[in-house]
């Protein structure tokens, strides 16, 4: 296995997680916060899947999908509170957009070589992420890191363990 292989596997491992964990759940579950000071799961979403597709664009301009027209500002830090549920999208929605978004990074990543994943990341990433590798690893565990709130919250509504 080589590095590229290694980083797609992280990335089906955690699609694979996060669908798991959205499986059972309803349009109106969506709109569950963790606890107090959270994002609700809807809102995660959303930035889960405009995160992607703006890491990916700035590694490899081009291969990102194109998001529907607002999607982005629905799910930005000024929005992190809004409980109508009309203001964001359906289960459904999130799904299909999260599949789109992920086959791009997946087909960006296939043209991408070893070497190329050693290059420095842009200059607004570097601190955090200092190269393209580093930056495919981050789109492949972003979800992951979102996961673990989604699990209180399919507690609370007392959906069963699915991992």
């Amino acid at each position: 296995m080589n590095a590229n292989d290694a980083i797609q596997s992280a990335m089906d491992v955690s699609s694979m997680v996060l669908t798991s964990y959205l499986g059972d759940l309803s349009d109106a579950d969506l709109m569950t916060r963790p606890c107090e000071g959270c994002n609700h799961l809807a809102w995660q979403l959303g930035h889960l899947i405009a995160s992607e597709c703006s890491l990916l664009e700035a590694i490899c301009p081009g291969a990102a999908v194109s998001l529907p027209e607002g999607f982005a500002e629905k799910h930005s830090k000024e929005t992190a509170g809004e409980n109508d549920p009309s203001k964001f999208c359906t289960k459904e929605e999130y799904v299909d957009q999260l599949d789109r978004v992920r086959k791009a990074s997946k087909a960006a990543l296939e043209k991408v070589s070893e070497t190329d994943l050693d290059q420095p990341s842009p200059e607004h990433l570097r601190e955090m992420f200092p190269t393209v590798g580093v930056i495919f690893v981050l789109i492949a565990t972003h979800g992951m890191m979102h996961a673990g709130q989604f699990v209180p919250v399919r507690r609370a509504l007392g959906k069963p363990v699915v991992i």
